[in-house]
């Protein structure tokens, strides 16, 4: 299964890109993920647990970052093993670029595949449930980064008193 999509996200490519690689934010970012371990250079570990129609599974992998082009593009490859669920494999090209005043546009095609009992739930079921899998992760990113999205006037800030909302780079650096 083929998918593409894009979304830009209100910070500056190197910010995005930093966050892409952080574990923590993966763990994040990821729907179902109990933990996400390692670093681009090595690889990370990843326990993700989801149901796909009538079938949980939690699903043990690795996934590994590769074609670093700093700030501007990356690979994302990953395979996890469900038991007899079976297992999910599949990869993302991600590609940054600034657009106006601090902003990125974020672009991906991912390619996935499933085998086992999940292979059996149909095409449209797990097309679907891809679908669904990666606009949630990318969403999430775009959540993290940019902070929770103003739900009214004089909305509070929970990360200090100036009212202003704080996305994941000014939280972890305190920096603009």
């Amino acid at each position: 299964m083929h998918m593409s999509d894009e979304c830009e996200i209100k910070a500056d490519p190197a910010t995005v890109y930093a966050a892409i690689l952080d574990p923590e934010m993966l763990k994040a970012c990821v729907p179902g993920a109990s933990a996400v371990e390692g670093n681009p250079q090595d690889g990370y570990t990843a326990t993700v647990t989801q149901k796909v129609g009538p079938v949980k599974a939690t699903f043990k992998g690795v996934v590994t970052m590769s074609d670093l082009v700093e700030n501007e593009k990356l690979t994302i490859t990953g395979e996890g093993k469900g038991g007899a669920a079976g297992f999910a494999k599949g990869g993302a090209t991600v590609t940054l670029a600034a657009v106006g005043e601090g902003a990125t546009l974020l672009s991906y095609e991912v390619d996935a595949k499933v085998g086992g009992k999940l292979a059996q739930l149909g095409s449209r079921l797990i097309d679907g449930f891809s679908k669904k899998m990666a606009d949630q992760f990318f969403q999430n990113l775009q959540t993290q980064i940019e902070g929770p999205a103003e739900e009214g006037e004089g909305a509070a800030d929970p990360e200090g008193e100036s009212g202003e909302k704080k996305g994941w780079f000014k939280r972890v650096t305190g920096r603009d």
